[in-house]
């Protein structure tokens, strides 16, 4: 049922590792919406924060992960300060999430079906023969050739793809209204990437089912995301609707991210690169943790608190100069 509100609202999601020297501050004030049966894009390089805000919203961060403030507010429950009961409740159920190595993130030695099954009969009532029999529908639905074959075999005997398929069959068992997607093309061919991508597409059209999509490949999220949320080093520095951010990106990271991805009408020669890397959270770091890498830098870059500027319709950018 379709509540007043977002489906999903991250509020000054904030979080911090413990290490040997001290403690590692990765995200920092980190807020975006999902709506109802929307499809956001979740970009930024690799290190921007994108996965470790999937597993704090999951509650299943490593044990060296401790959030420090904000909230993540699912159909009314703030999931960060919810006990491990209740997160179990909605896992699987109301909110699911595939990984970036689904082989990986498979039991290596359970028989795909079976983990699927297992899905249902935590949060549904379903008898075994039931269970199997929609476990079978399930592995049809998601293209999966001859499926009572796969129901059958272990991860390692099904390619990167079938795995990847399997992953999303078991997400969307229980019908969740949400769906996280880490990096659901990672290590496919790309003739396989747009099918799994055109997959989730489809089975969230099919059950309107709200997805957050993960990527670092802004191009991808493009044609896939109503609105998009560009994160830098733990940071999100845009969000806007998809169209205006593509058109019109106002941050300097969002605009150079733009002009480094690959496009059929871009030859190789004319890609541009993002100097620098993301930087050492260890350091003591300004405001802006782009200020390091950006041709825009002015001392003013450097005061707090990092400004978050209303640029256009639903559309904030996090920069005292953009574009």
């Amino acid at each position: 049922m379709r509540g007043a509100g977002p489906l999903l609202s991250v509020e000054d999601l904030s979080l911090e590792f413990r290490a040997r020297d001290g403690t590692v501050r990765v995200l920092d004030g980190v807020g975006f919406t999902v709506g109802w049966g929307k499809t956001v894009g979740l970009v930024g390089e690799s290190g921007s924060g994108k996965t470790i805000t999937a597993l704090a919203i999951m509650g299943v961060l490593p044990p060296t992960a401790r959030v420090t403030a904000g909230r993540a507010v699912f159909k009314g429950t703030d999931l960060l300060a919810a006990d491990e009961r209740t997160l179990r409740r909605y896992r699987g159920s109301e909110i699911s999430m595939t990984f970036q190595q689904a082989r990986a993130a498979l039991n290596p030695i359970r028989p795909v079906g079976r983990q699927i099954e297992d899905v249902i009969g935590h949060h549904t009532d379903l008898q075994p023969a039931a269970a199997r029999s929609r476990t079978l529908d399930l592995l049809a639905g998601v293209q999966i050739p001859d499926p009572g074959r796969v129901y059958g075999a272990f991860p390692f005997e099904l390619s990167g793809g079938m795995c990847q398929r399997v992953m999303i069959a078991m997400a969307v068992a229980c019908s969740p209204s949400l769906l996280i997607a880490d990096e659901p093309a990672t290590g496919l061919d790309v003739c396989t990437q747009a099918a799994v991508l055109e997959l989730i597409g489809d089975l969230a059209r099919q059950n309107n089912m709200a997805t957050l999509l993960i990527s670092h490949d802004l191009g991808l999220l493009g044609e896939r995301a109503d609105r998009v949320v560009v994160m830098h080093a733990g940071h999100v520095v845009e969000t806007a609707p998809t169209a205006a951010l593509l058109a019109a990106p106002r941050h300097p990271y969002t605009a150079k991210l733009i002009a480094s991805s690959p496009r059929p009408s871009v030859g190789l020669a004319d890609l541009v690169t993002i100097p620098g890397t993301i930087p050492d959270f260890r350091a003591q770091l300004p405001p802006c943790r782009f200020s390091f890498r950006c041709d825009r830098a002015a001392p003013e870059c450097d005061q707090p608190p990092l400004p978050r500027v209303v640029v256009g319709p639903d559309h904030v950018v996090a920069c005292r100069r953009p574009l």
